[in-house]
């Protein structure tokens, strides 16, 4: 009678939710449940793997690879959280108590890692809004490179000298980011200086016509040349060009070999910068003057009677003259005798 009255008081709820997944494991009293949860573990992995990377595939090639990859990441981590759950029951283990703790925990981590919620948010845009996607050469600040994925709490790039770059989702919101290959042609602009004695209509013609005979270059939108201004040394101009985004680096190559092999058979200066020394007054200018070294005593130096040693003077005996007689010394005056007489 008493047995009856409690098992008639105790409610099924407090009874110790590990109690089933006790006895099943280490009692060994439904052994088929491990074997069960085993497989699911070890066939259901990587068959969910094997279709998330398919999926990935199938929407990339139909869509966008970016699509792709979102698709075969939702269909990932939805099967194994579904694998997890499954484990859980096949070794009858509630999850009551570990819903709880997760929550709790969940709590303290939200708290800790603010920043890693924040990527996680700023990834959820990214997805979103589609400012690139995978394959896209994009800049973020001084780095460009190709996007190589687009996840949940960064972005990865790999550069054009083949460096892996990570950037955090955070980061690319908050800075300005350019989508160089957004759109499927680019407009190339090249600087080029001439020397201010060139005609810049001619120079403006034989630019145009290097184009023409480039065949990577775009015919429609057509090219043009800008007169940007007068530089330090040379006038400015500015050559703008049309190119598909494939082509935009051979583009660039190729028109800058050929100008300067077009400017050198046209005879047509590109000046080098140059400097002027005045001593402050604008109409005359600094004068500067080359100074030969100082010759050795007793060298000749032809052309410079200036720095030429003075001749030596001969001696009587060379010349042949007579010497000069020496003068007498004149009389004292009455007023230098000494007597003062």
């Amino acid at each position: 009678m008493l047995e009856l009255v409690l098992g008639l008081v105790q409610e099924p709820e407090a009874v110790d939710p590990t109690l089933n997944f006790w006895n099943r494991l280490v009692r060994g009293e439904d052994p088929g449940a491990l074997f069960r949860a085993l497989l699911l573990i070890f066939v259901g992995v990587p068959l969910l793997m094997g279709g998330a990377r398919w999926l990935r595939g199938w929407v990339g090639k139909k869509y966008t690879p970016q699509q792709g990859m979102v698709a075969g990441k939702a269909l990932f981590y939805t099967g194994m959280l579904l694998i997890f759950i499954s484990v859980l029951h096949q070794l009858d283990f509630s999850l009551a108590p570990l819903l709880g703790a997760a929550g709790i925990v969940g709590i303290a981590v939200g708290f800790a890692s603010q920043t890693s919620v924040s990527n996680v948010i700023s990834g959820f845009f990214l997805i979103a809004e589609r400012p690139f996607e995978v394959e896209d050469v994009v800049q973020v600040g001084d780095t460009v490179g190709r996007v190589l994925s687009i996840d949940t709490l960064s972005v990865k790039l790999r550069t054009f000298d083949n460096r892996f770059v990570r950037i955090p989702n955070e980061t690319i919101v908050k800075s300005q980011v350019t989508t160089i290959t957004r759109f499927p042609i680019r407009r190339l602009d090249l600087n080029v200086g001439v020397a201010y004695k060139e005609d810049v209509a001619r120079v403006r013609k034989i630019l145009l016509a290097v184009v023409e005979r480039n065949p990577r270059a775009l015919m429609e939108p057509p090219a043009a040349v800008f007169f940007d201004g007068y530089g330090d040394s040379a006038l400015e101009l500015r050559l703008a060009v049309w190119a598909t985004r494939e082509n935009f680096i051979n583009l660039k190559n190729s028109l800058l070999e050929q100008i300067k092999a077009r400017f050198d058979d046209e005879g047509i200066e590109i000046p080098f910068p140059h400097r002027t020394l005045y001593t402050g007054v604008v109409t005359e200018p600094f004068p500067v003057r080359v100074v030969p070294e100082p010759p050795t005593p007793g060298a000749d130096v032809p052309g410079d009677p200036d720095l030429a040693p003075e001749p030596e003077e001969a001696s009587a005996e060379e010349t042949g003259d007579q010497p000069r007689p020496t003068p007498p010394t004149p009389d004292p005056l009455p007023d230098d005798d000494p007597s003062g007489r």
